[in-house]
């Protein structure tokens, strides 16, 4: 945990959907000056971004890197910066170049340096194979292209560790729900535009998922919550599991989620109509055992559907 004095963190992909919110809860943890924002797109648009330091990076661009972990003082890196699942199967090859590509560069920099280190993983992780309730340790056989640059970074995240020593860590995020910043290209996506199109005029959304598609889901404030917690914990209270813990927040159908905003927004009317993203879900399991995590770090969510439903359409409202 940096204290006065000790160094800066930089985040990367701080503009993406997890970045602002960490970002922000960054800021009022450890003060703006000490957390460096940084992503490949200019910061207009993103006040709670621009509330302090920022930097154009390209997580390519390995030199750049290295010159602002030392420039800065920079001694711990949130790498959000990727390539999501269903703009991953589009552009494929971006995926691997950004997602696995700028991770090895992160971590250059990180072994270079002695940093400690935040790589996001995702349930993508898992393939068809796994058991629908997956657990820590099972056989990772992902059908995407998105979830197999993800297995790779768990992966080099473990080497990385075992073989120079850097402090690795990463969660395998669920489908993510937030109020504060757009989506970015995920299958599981349509959990947050559902609301927006459910507090338009229109009050009706096309999800382009079956309503009976089950999926592990987490509102953004366990996220960050987990994040940080990760981060700040000692060294030797980690497992293997490190570079990629389980993590639950709640499991619900698309049409669960479109009855309980009913229930907050009368008449509102969701269409199910299918469309590739439908096979990426089917992929996925329906939920995870994160007893791991919760023995190594207490984790514990605080949010489920009913609240978490309340607090999106309270906070959009506003």
């Amino acid at each position: 945990m940096p204290e006065s004095g000790e160094g800066r963190i930089l985040v990367t992909g701080a503009l993406g959907q997890i970045g602002t919110d960490l970002v922000e809860n960054l800021r009022e943890i450890y003060g703006s000056d000490k957390v460096l924002a940084s992503d490949i797109r200019e910061i207009s648009g993103h006040p709670s971004v621009s509330s302090g330091p920022f930097t154009l990076l390209d997580v390519l661009d390995s030199d750049k890197i290295l010159k602002l972990v030392e420039n800065e003082n920079i001694t711990i890196i949130y790498h959000l910066a990727a390539i999501l699942s269903a703009k991953g199967e589009e552009k494929p090859e971006l995926c691997e170049l950004i997602n696995v590509g700028g991770t090895k560069n992160i971590l250059e920099a990180a072994r270079k340096n002695k940093i400690r280190v935040f790589v996001p993983s995702s349930i993508a992780v898992f393939g068809p194979d796994a058991p629908k309730h997956a657990p820590q340790l099972t056989p990772l056989n992902p059908s995407t292209k998105y979830g197999m640059t993800k297995v790779d970074c768990e992966i080099l995240g473990m080497i990385y560790w075992q073989k120079y020593g850097v402090d690795v860590r990463g969660i395998r995020y669920p489908g993510l729900i937030s109020w504060k910043s757009p989506v970015s290209g995920g299958t599981t996506d349509y959990a947050v535009d559902i609301f927006h199109s459910a507090l338009s005029p229109k009050k009706s959304y096309n999800c382009f998922l079956r309503a009976d598609t089950k999926l592990p889901m987490m509102y953004m404030e366990d996220a960050i919550r987990a994040t940080i917690t990760l981060m700040n914990q000692p060294i030797e209270s980690l497992s293997s599991a490190r570079c990629g813990y389980n993590i639950s927040g709640l499991s619900f159908t698309a049409e669960e989620l479109s009855s309980e905003i009913t229930n907050h927004i009368p008449g509102f009317i969701c269409n199910y109509q299918p469309d590739i993203r439908q096979n990426y879900a089917d992929s996925w399991p329906d939920s995870v055992d994160d007893e791991v995590a919760k023995n190594d770090w207490e984790w514990k969510p605080e949010f489920q559907l009913e609240t978490l439903v309340k607090d999106m359409i309270e906070n959009l409202t506003k």
